[in-house]
């Protein structure tokens, strides 16, 4: 083969075989970046729990330059904590978070990584906020089948030990 060959290991758009799409829930909004990505976490922190209406928030951070809204941004609505100056960018369709950008950081984007069907080049390795972890959050306990419900598995509860009746002697 010869020229620039899509590699399998990421998805692309046909006309540029170097960046990876990402959209919306609905479509109205489509965006993509530069592969690979700059790094991928995980934010525990309780802004991003609320924003996703989850117990963190996985994302993909890349630089400004190297990410772009391909459809839609009349479609995105934008919500600046005016606290932190942090804002967030969502599809007023659907209601999707769809970019989030820190004001300490503007050459930085980050988007969430459920967004992209494809690799982006990074794998969310870091934890951050991790004070903010809530108790309730899955922490990689065994699971097993539901009895009763295809599909559906669950975190059985650990068994009390017997406890042995006191020695007579």
């Amino acid at each position: 083969m010869t020229g620039k060959e899509k590699s399998p290991a990421r998805q692309s758009t046909e006309d540029e075989p170097d960046r990876v799409p990402a959209q919306c829930l609905c479509g109205a909004v489509r965006l993509d970046i530069q592969y690979p990505a700059f790094w991928a976490w995980h934010d525990h922190s309780k802004a991003s729990r609320l924003a996703h209406g989850a117990a963190y928030a996985t994302y993909v951070g890349t630089w400004r330059k190297r990410f772009r809204i391909v459809k839609g941004a009349r479609s995105i609505a934008r919500f600046e904590d005016k606290e932190t100056g942090n804002a967030r960018n969502f599809c007023r369709r659907c209601g999707t978070p769809v970019y989030y950008e820190r004001k300490s950081a503007p050459k930085w984007v980050n988007i969430p990584r459920a967004l992209f069907q494809g690799r982006t080049g990074r794998q969310p390795l870091y934890h951050l906020n991790i004070g903010e972890l809530q108790d309730w959050i899955y922490i990689g306990a065994t699971l097993g089948p539901l009895k009763g419900y295809p599909g559906v598995v669950w975190e059985r509860p650990k068994r009390k030990k017997r406890r042995e009746p006191p020695a007579m002697f």
